[in-house]
């Protein structure tokens, strides 16, 4: 049975980033070690895995990537405290005051 991963990493600049893969231990170890050059985590090394999600559909895990990609950064450290009970209010547009 296939799993996907959905998870953040957090990177020596602080800025989180977001994906998703089929080999956890392999993906982050292209991470760490700058294996694309191109890649959003490159000159953010180190990165530090800070939450992961596994799925069995590939598909439910692309959205749950998508979803969290689209987060302001205090709802994606909500998620990685797992505070439960803060993400429906940080789900809430900020008002311009």
């Amino acid at each position: 049975m296939d799993l996907y991963t959905v998870y953040i990493l957090k990177c020596a600049d602080s800025l989180y980033y977001v994906g998703v893969t089929n080999d956890i231990e392999r993906r982050l170890y292209e991470h760490q070690t700058g294996f694309n050059k191109k890649s959003f985590t490159y000159n953010r090394r180190p990165v530090r895995l800070v939450f992961q999600e596994h799925f069995h559909d590939i598909n439910q895990a692309i959205e749950f990537e998508k979803q969290i990609k689209g987060w302001r950064r205090d709802k994606k450290e909500a998620l990685i405290n797992r505070d439960w009970d803060k993400l429906p209010e940080l789900s809430k547009r900020k008002r311009k005051s």
